[in-house]
């Protein structure tokens, strides 16, 4: 069996991770470490991220060629700006140290992955 592109990898990760973070806010934003009884607003700004993800995981799986290049471009851009945030986040210490340092590693390593896949679309 052949091993899946960067490409597809990244899609199908955007549509699992904003996928599960619009169905299941809570639960979604536990794995990350945030405390949505603490912040009830918190489901809805983990929908947002969501629908957000999973709408670029569909950008890039139906598009080819330069759009799929400005998918990849634009995904990359958002994951730098999370990271940013969770160090934001982390500096401010309205995000836990250990919290900040998971979103932004996981932000961070979504960034790489959007680099590869960048290079492999050429």
């Amino acid at each position: 069996m052949p091993r899946p592109s960067h490409i597809t990898s990244l899609a199908i990760t955007r549509l699992a991770v904003g996928g599960s973070a619009f169905a299941t806010p809570r639960l979604a934003g536990s794995a990350f470490g945030l405390d949505a009884e603490a912040n009830p607003q918190a489901p809805y700004l983990a929908r947002l991220f969501g629908v957000r993800d999973a709408a670029l995981g569909i950008g890039i799986l139906t598009s080819t060629g330069d759009a799929r290049r400005q998918w990849l471009m634009i995904g990359v851009g958002c994951d730098a700006a999370d990271a940013l945030a969770g160090l934001a986040g982390g500096r401010a210490g309205y995000l836990p140290k250990a919290t900040s340092a998971v979103v932004t590693a996981v932000a961070l390593s979504a960034v790489v992955m959007g680099v590869l896949a960048l290079r492999e679309a050429g």
